[in-house]
């Protein structure tokens, strides 16, 4: 889903003229980790940097976690797979990537870099502000409440007024 989506993404641009093809240029620089955090639901989401990623020190363990583990990993660094999968496999593969991000951008963000570029995002407001009429637009934070994959949703947290919900759900005050 999200390879071919990305792919499809990447290939709009393919006009004739200048302006079509510094499009293409641009959209063709842009990495399936910037792509995916930038889909509708990963405003969360850091780019988590490529050398994090190819060290294998910090990727210990995930492989017995994630279905499809080096075809998900060669998705997220945009590595041409010289395997034809079937439609199905795709899917799979696109599900355990998201997955594989996921489980990376959990142990990324608890690093002295990730922490750097969550505060980046803190500070620019890309987790929102607190609704909350007391709170004077306080800006919020993202929090996880399990580390087990698609058990809970992130939930926003107030330093404010110490409140933490649903990022859809808030209710003012």
């Amino acid at each position: 889903m999200y390879e071919r989506q990305y792919s499809k993404q990447q290939s709009v641009f393919s006009g004739g003229d200048a302006t079509a093809s510094s499009e293409s240029s641009e959209c063709e620089e842009q990495t399936w980790i910037s792509w995916f955090c930038r889909l509708k639901g990963n405003e969360f989401y850091c780019e988590v940097d490529e050398d994090y990623i190819q060290d294998d020190f910090n990727l210990s363990g995930l492989a017995s976690i994630v279905p499809y583990y080096d075809y998900a990993l060669d998705v997220i660094l945009d590595v041409e797979s010289r395997e034809q999968l079937s439609e199905q496999q795709h899917e799979l593969v696109d599900s355990a990537a998201e997955m594989l991000y996921g489980l990376i951008h959990a142990r990324y963000i608890l690093t002295n870099r990730g922490m750097l570029t969550m505060l980046e995002k803190y500070k620019q407001g890309h987790f929102g502000r607190c609704p909350r009429f007391l709170c004077n637009n306080q800006q919020c934070l993202p929090t996880g409440t399990s580390d087990i994959f698609r058990t809970a949703t992130v939930k926003i947290f107030c330093p404010k007024c110490q409140v933490r919900t649903h990022h859809l759900n808030l209710p003012k005050h």
